[in-house]
């Protein structure tokens, strides 16, 4: 079946039956992001001797199985360390720095941080509900199979950041720069887009139900197999009504 390009406002929208959608990191307009580099072995972290604190400085350390919920401290650096089964929520981590880190099935629900940067990060099956990550930097980012409702990302930068099969329902990036962001069959019904940079971001197969910001979608890439379904919602965030014509009137 051949592609059907549709433009408005400078936003490209491919429809294509769902069985052509390319797979994560086959996008033209953004690029895969680089992998972790993993440590050649990992000291396990205890709640005793390797604590939270400020200006603390972790590499090559793994945190498995870790109760941290409410922590508070600034200018944390971990480098090379893997997250897993570790409940950060709820606490706050100011200016911190994640490099060549994974983070799995672990909780940052409700997570407060402000100038934090993420480079070369994987996040998996994580619970990241609530999380608050303002004038942020994403770097080689790849968040998959995860939990993002009523996340905050306002006035963050995505380079080579995809979201896989993700859960962004109210997610905000409001002023936000999303031109090196892919988001891969993600719901993102009533997510705010208000004033975020937009050219080169691309959609593939993502519910943008209720969306706001609608005009800050220029020159961003939609791929999509539900047409009808993506009109409706740019209409009614357009607050325009559609009415489907009957072929057999007139």
């Amino acid at each position: 079946m051949p592609i059907k390009q549709v433009r408005c406002a400078r936003t490209t929208v491919h429809c294509m039956p769902s069985a052509q959608t390319p797979r994560s990191g086959s996008s033209k307009a953004t690029t895969a992001p680089a992998k972790p580099k993993p440590p050649k072995s990992l000291e396990l972290a205890t709640l005793d001797e390797d604590d939270l604190r400020d200006e603390g400085a972790f590499t090559a350390v793994g945190f498995y199985d870790l109760e941290l919920p409410g922590r508070t401290a600034k200018a944390v650096e971990f480098n090379q360390c893997r997250f897993n089964r570790v409940d950060l929520s709820g606490g706050t981590l100011n200016k911190a720095s994640f490099t060549d880190c994974l983070i799995e099935h672990s909780n940052l629900a409700n997570l407060r941080t402000d100038g934090s940067a993420l480079i070369r990060v994987r996040i998996d099956g994580a619970r990241l509900t609530g999380l608050q990550w303002i004038d942020g930097a994403f770097r080689d980012v790849t968040v998959q199979d995860s939990r993002l409702d009523l996340s905050v990302f306002r006035s963050s930068d995505f380079r080579s950041t995809l979201f896989s099969d993700s859960n962004l329902a109210r997610a905000d990036f409001a002023m936000a720069d999303l031109c090196g962001a892919h988001f891969v069959r993600c719901d993102l019904s009533a997510a705010q887009f208000s004033g975020a940079k937009m050219a080169g971001a691309r959609f593939t197969d993502c519910t943008l139900d209720g969306i706001g910001g609608v005009s800050a979608f220029e020159g961003a890439t939609i791929v999509t197999g539900d047409l009808v379904g993506l009109s409706r919602a740019f209409a009614a965030a357009l607050g325009v009504s559609l009415e489907l014509s009957d072929p057999q009137s007139g």
